[in-house]
């Protein structure tokens, strides 16, 4: 199967996580963290933080890898090896962008009936500093069909 590299990355604050809502493309009308494509020669974390300022103004400080992911539709044989990661520190302000409206959600006020619907299974971990690993298949509607997601090691501080 053939893989694409991607990259989601979080900004957390406290009790605070930044999401973005898709305006255009992919994922478009939904929330979700900020991220894209690796482009050669950029590795995983510099092409989070750059699709991060692209995406919505800011510019995270101590990205930290917390999962590797792999995103499968039903009937394409393209795999979406996404590498997830998370901030506490940033530069710069939250701002719209062509791709992205930015907006800080309460942690007990998560949007999950409006984002991914394989979000619920792995974004929990993130938000108790954990490290995981999974793959995910979707439907034609982008609805999970399975999941495995598994624990890795929790996160040093």
């Amino acid at each position: 199967m053939d893989r694409k590299l991607l990259t989601l990355a979080y900004i957390r604050k406290g009790e605070r996580i930044l999401l973005g809502m898709k305006r255009r493309g992919f994922g478009a009308g939904k929330w979700n963290g900020f991220g894209g494509k690796v482009h050669g020669g950029e590795t995983f974390t510099t092409a989070a933080a750059r699709e991060m300022q692209e995406e919505a103004g800011v510019i995270p400080i101590g990205l930290i890898e917390v999962g590797q992911l792999d995103f499968e539709f039903e009937g394409d044989p393209l795999i979406l090896e996404t590498r997830v990661f998370v901030a506490s520190e940033y530069e710069g302000e939250p701002q719209e962008t062509e791709e992205m409206s930015p907006k800080w959600h309460r942690l007990d006020e998560i949007p999950y009936n409006e984002m991914w619907d394989g979000d619920k299974y792995w974004l929990p971990l993130l938000l108790q500093g954990q490290k995981f690993e999974g793959h995910l298949l979707f439907d034609q509607n982008d609805k999970v069909l399975s999941q495995k997601i598994q624990l890795i090691n929790p996160i040093e501080d």
